[in-house]
């Protein structure tokens, strides 16, 4: 058995003995960096409503703050593909490095815009920059660790993102409290110049001895087809479904997303490899990665409007009520690995996917007067749900390629995550817009003030008496929309179930076999 006095007895390692002895303190490095990119994020979930406001923040539409996420998740998935290549191509470390940079660089432009246009131009920005973090992480992460550990490794990765949802909301409260709305963005800036510092120093460089060529097609065609369809889906619920314009901006998107995947199927260097999808475990991994997030980001928009405008908490008393969420991931995804070890891959992400879906389904029974404490149970369990999903998924991508397409596989990983995350918060919010300018009809609010709860609560604040009887029809119209939207993350949720229950494979994947000798990877201390 292995221990730290018998190092001999551990399993053989293939990877850079120095770099082996350092592969915990590589870990902790690339843990910052993925804490700034999900921070973004989490940060910016408590600060929409200050940013909706007219008078504090920039005044922004439900739609404008739909794009504000959307055009940070829309760029950042639609160049993933072409980032991992280039990372595999030039060095992971170098990327990793310019996608910081950038990322920094980003944030400022953020915290200074003057409008909401300047902002959804700069979130743009950020995304271009953490398309280059995110995959470097993984594919880093799956050269330093052996197989045998790389699954614990991957769920401490994964546990990140529940750290950041915990200090992004509950930083961002605390800013808000003192600072002005661009101080959630600035707060960045410290954190990528001290990762920035530490990779230099500890994290090595790998890259792919057979990168693969660029497909600068495949990657236009992606981000065209993703824009398009998402700008239809938000359209629709500012407008109308039954519009022309809307649907003909759907039909375009889909259109040209049929022509991506007809054009990589047929490419002998596509952005995104068909081919990957035909491993079983990682497709159903893949489909389970991008659903819970549809599902969770949705549910994440609304409910800062439902803890801010409805039950009337501040930016930082709405980040302690998702401390509880950040919990649940944090205590159950290091130790998702050893359930899977025990149970199976597919029975910890069918359960996981179920408890899931038992909390987005349990937002449809909450209105204007629900005991906090429920609530604080709900994100806990949700928590741990996603815990059961997430780092098995993730280790089941990383696990069905072979060591050097890491770039690759992390970059369809992530791309999943943020496309399934961007269009939960298209098509929710959607339902979310439509239905409550149906349920606030017929009280007397004025056009341009029934697009959201902060727009017709904007305008009861200047309407003086007669606005006073906008607030209640309001909050509960928002009710009413918040659980349509609710149902319908749930539905998501349960067709994640499905399809892990039917597709993922029982036991995990140990991991694809190595390639030899001259063509691994090469990494420099």
């Amino acid at each position: 058995m292995a221990t730290a006095d018998n190092p001999a007895a551990a399993p053989p390692t293939t990877v850079d003995p120095h770099v082996h002895k350092r592969r915990w303190y590589i870990l902790a490095v690339l843990v910052v960096s993925l804490l700034v990119v999900v921070l973004d994020n989490s940060i910016l979930n408590v600060a929409i409503k200050v940013i909706a406001d007219p008078d504090e923040g920039l005044g922004a539409s439900q739609s404008q703050l739909q794009w504000a996420i959307n055009s940070y998740t829309l760029v950042f998935a639609g160049l993933l593909f072409t980032a991992g290549i280039l990372g595999d191509r030039f060095g992971r470390k170098k990327l990793l490095l310019f996608g910081m940079v950038v990322f920094g660089v980003a944030s400022l432009l953020s915290a200074m815009s003057q409008s909401p246009t300047q902002l959804i131009a700069a979130r743009a920005v950020m995304g271009f920059g953490a398309a280059f973090v995110m995959p470097a992480t993984l594919s880093i992460i799956s050269n330093v660790f052996e197989p045998h550990e790389r699954a614990k490794a991957i769920g401490i990765w994964s546990g990140a993102v529940g750290l950041a949802i915990a200090i992004g909301p509950i930083t961002g409260g605390a800013l808000l409290e003192h600072f002005w709305w661009g101080s959630v963005f600035l707060i960045n800036v410290p954190i990528v110049i001290i990762g920035v510092a530490a990779m230099i120093l500890i994290v090595p460089d790998s890259k792919d001895p057979r990168p693969g060529r660029l497909d600068p097609v495949g990657v236009a065609l992606s981000i065209a087809g993703l824009v398009s369809l998402v700008y239809g889906i938000i359209k629709g619920g500012e407008d109308s479904w039954t519009n022309p314009e809307v649907l003909a901006t759907i039909a375009v998107g889909l259109a040209i997303l049929a022509t991506f995947v007809w054009y990589e199927k047929r490419s002998d260097h596509p952005a995104l490899d068909i081919r990957f999808f035909r491993e079983r475990s990682f497709s159903a991994a893949s489909a389970a990665i991008g659903l819970v997030f549809f599902a969770l980001m949705g549910v994440t928009f609304f409910m800062a409007f439902y803890l801010q405008s409805v039950r009337g908490y501040t930016p930082l008393e709405t980040g302690l009520f998702l401390l509880p969420l950040a919990i649940g991931q944090l205590l159950f995804a290091p130790r998702s690995a050893g359930l899977v070890r025990k149970f199976g891959v597919r029975a910890v992400t069918t359960v996981g996917m179920l408890v899931v879906t038992g909390t987005l389904s349990s937002f449809t029974l909450m209105g204007r007067d629900t005991p906090m404490w429920i609530l604080c149970v709900v994100f806990f369990l949700q928590g741990i749900g996603m815990s059961l999903v997430m780092p098995p998924a993730t280790n089941s991508v990383m696990a069905s390629l072979p060591r050097e397409k890491a770039g690759a596989g992390s970059a369809v990983t992530n791309t999943v995550r943020q496309v399934g995350g961007a269009l939960g918060v298209a098509v929710l919010g959607s339902v979310l817009s439509s239905v409550y300018r149906d349920e606030i009809a017929g009280n007397g609010v004025p056009k341009g003030a029934d697009e959201s709860i902060e727009a017709t609560l904007g305008a009861a604040a200047h309407a003086g008496p007669a606005g006073a009887g906008w607030v209640d029809p309001a909050k509960d119209a928002f009710i009413q929309a918040m659980h349509y939207s609710a149902l319908g993350s749930a539905l998501v949720g349960a067709i994640g179930a499905v399809v892990v229950f039917k597709w993922m494979p029982r036991k995990p994947v140990e991991g694809a076999p190595e390639q030899p000798e001259q063509h691994r990877e090469t990494a420099k201390v």
